[in-house]
């Protein structure tokens, strides 16, 4: 399970940042070594019951050829595995970095296609939209768009699901490090999803802008590769803006990075 899951990071672009994944669950833990080092570790029999659970959904997902149900059985485990070897006190200060790791386990397919398609239209609709304001002749068909010089298609790999997971994974990163107040984390998080998608739609305007004027090639190689790129940096900038707006907001009671400020138990 674990070859395929890491050979997948390797072959599929939408999940090339799971390699990154357990780095920073790691870290994460390391980060708090002095708050996890106050606790004492006091095994509780509950967690063979979590562990069971996650055993149960691995053998289900063999069972069914379910890949998505076997993957998150590893994190299911992990969870009971920490609750019943060193207490419930502890998973509470490694309940962050233990969830972080959700972040590397592929969608199924099945729910992948249900969001790609939607995000397909929507930035075609969108870049039409765009170029229509422009006065640049378009006709859109589906997620095919027309243009007098060339035609573009909004395929799979154009529905900014591959920037919304790195995006989504990324805010989770800045808002854990750089942002104190609870409520403020939730919120970067969650605006990483919008910001997501419309900076794909500006994209795909911005590619349509250039086919018009430049020619095909401009939706091929280096510059659909480069926008892709300019696009993502873009939107963690205004993931950073949104933050910087959220600070001066306020008004929500400080959390630390450790869950806990324990003095053994």
């Amino acid at each position: 399970m674990l070859a395929a899951l890491m050979r997948q990071w390797r072959d599929d672009p939408n999940y090339s940042h799971g390699f990154l994944i357990p780095l920073l669950a790691a870290y994460f833990i390391w980060e708090r070594r002095a708050a996890i080092g106050r606790i004492r570790p006091a095994p509780q029999w509950p967690g063979i019951v979590v562990m069971a659970a996650g055993l149960c959904l691995l053998a289900l997902g063999q069972l069914g050829a379910d890949l998505f149900a076997q993957r998150v059985s590893l994190v299911v485990v992990i969870v009971g595995l920490t609750w019943l070897v060193l207490g419930k006190t502890m998973l509470g200060a490694l309940r962050f970095p233990v969830a972080f790791l959700l972040f590397m386990v592929p969608l199924p397919a099945i729910v992948l296609n249900a969001v790609a398609f939607p995000l397909q239209g929507f930035a075609a609709q969108a870049a039409t939209a765009a170029l229509n304001t422009l006065s640049i002749p378009v006709l859109r068909e589906g997620n095919v768009i027309t243009l007098a010089r060339t035609t573009l298609e909004v395929a799979e790999a154009c529905s900014g699901i591959r920037s919304l997971m790195s995006l989504l994974t990324l805010a989770t990163v800045y808002a854990y490090f750089a942002e104190p107040v609870l409520w403020r984390r939730w919120v970067l998080v969650a605006a990483a999803v919008p910001v997501a998608i419309v900076a794909n739609a500006f994209r795909v305007a911005g590619t349509g802008i250039l086919a018009h004027y430049v020619g095909e090639q401009a939706a091929q190689g280096f510059y659909h590769d480069f926008s892709g790129w300019l696009v993502f940096v873009v939107a963690f900038a205004l993931l950073l803006a949104i933050a910087a707006l959220l600070r001066r907001i306020g008004g929500a009671r400080l959390v630390e990075h450790t869950p806990y400020a324990v003095s053994g138990s």
